[in-house]
């Protein structure tokens, strides 16, 4: 079954080329550090795969918030984290609050088995 996520913005708008086609071999999560750039995210204006990056509220602490990363979108391309080759600062999370996962691993974490392209919606 899949869980459906109530996605707010800002959110990742993409940039209309990339798509998913195959399931990538790591995936950004976005760690406890994010703090959602204070609701200016900076990650999201790189990730290229719309609604792959997500506002998720702060119930508790309005109007906090933090950045999500939809596993069933992301393609691994690694444009949201901060780290380059050999350390080098790159554009993306200024506080470091994306790593890149296996998705193996992070499929293990969740008992879920991603597929290949992302589910279909179907209109309810």
């Amino acid at each position: 079954m899949i869980e459906i996520i109530d996605k707010h913005w800002p959110m990742s708008v993409g940039d209309g080329k990339a798509t998913r086609k195959k399931k990538p071999k790591i995936l950004a999560i976005t760690t406890d550090c994010c703090t959602g750039c204070a609701g200016s995210p900076a990650c999201i204006e790189y990730c290229p795969i719309e609604a792959c990056m997500f506002w998720i509220p702060d119930e508790d602490h309005p109007p906090f918030g933090r950045i999500e990363v939809d596993p069933n979108l992301c393609i691994g391309c690694q444009k949201c984290i901060s780290k380059g080759p050999e350390g080098a600062f790159l554009d993306g999370c200024p506080w470091d609050a994306i790593e890149m996962v296996p998705t193996e691993d992070w499929e293990a974490a969740h008992d879920i088995t991603l597929s290949d392209s992302p589910p279909a919606l179907t209109a309810g």
